[in-house]
C-alpha cells in the first residue's frame, strides 16, 4: 500500500517483481537524446524514481544516491521523473550531481507504465511514485522498493546491498 501524507494512493501500470526481467525503456536525457534503462546492460543499474526533483525529499534522495554512487565500479545510477530534461539539468548542475544520470519519462510515461509507478487518484496524480529498482547485469530485477509513504526516503542500504 502506498500513501501520500497518510492518504491512500493507487498506482497504475504493470506490477513487476524481483526476479522478473526488467523492461527496457527509452527515456529522454538532458540533451534530448534517448537513453535506455532496464534490460541487460552488463552492469548493475540503480533506477531511482522520484515524483519531482523540485521537492525536498526527491532532491535529498538524488543527492544521497549521487554520494553513494561515487564508490560503485560496476553500476550506473539513474534518477527518473516526469520533470522536463531542462529542469533536471538545472537541478543536477546546481546540486553538483555528477554520478547520477537524470532521465525524463515526460513524453510517453512508458517507464511509469511498465514499472507500475504512475500515481493515480491523489493530488500527485500523473506523477511517478517514489521507488528504487536495482537491475543486475543480466537484466533481472534484484531489488524493488515502492516507498510506502511518498514523502519519505527509500532504504538506500537495501538497494546498495543488492549489488554484488
Amino acid at each position: 500500500m502506498v500513501t501520500f501524507k497518510g492518504n491512500s494512493v493507487n498506482l497504475k501500470g504493470q506490477n513487476i517483481e524481483v526476479g522478473a526481467k526488467a523492461p527496457k525503456v527509452e527515456l529522454v536525457a538532458g540533451d534530448l537524446s534517448l537513453k535506455s534503462v532496464g534490460g541487460a546492460s552488463g552492469k548493475y543499474q540503480i533506477i531511482n524514481v522520484v515524483p519531482s526533483l523540485d521537492t525536498g525529499v526527491c532532491a535529498t534522495q538524488t543527492r544521497k544516491f549521487n554520494e553513494k554512487a561515487s564508490s560503485l565500479n560496476n553500476a550506473e545510477v539513474f534518477v527518473i521523473s516526469l520533470d522536463l530534461p531542462f529542469a533536471q539539468g538545472r537541478f543536477c548542475s546546481t546540486e553538483g550531481i555528477s554520478n547520477v544520470v537524470a532521465l525524463s519519462d515526460f513524453r510517453s510515461k512508458e517507464f511509469g507504465e511498465k514499472y507500475g509507478v504512475i500515481i493515480d487518484g491523489s493530488p500527485l496524480e500523473g506523477l511517478l511514485s517514489r521507488a528504487v529498482f536495482v537491475v543486475n547485469p543480466n537484466g533481472e530485477i534484484v531489488h524493488k522498493e515502492i516507498v510506502s509513504e511518498i514523502t519519505t526516503e527509500p532504504n538506500y542500504e537495501a538497494a546498495l546491498g543488492a549489488i554484488k
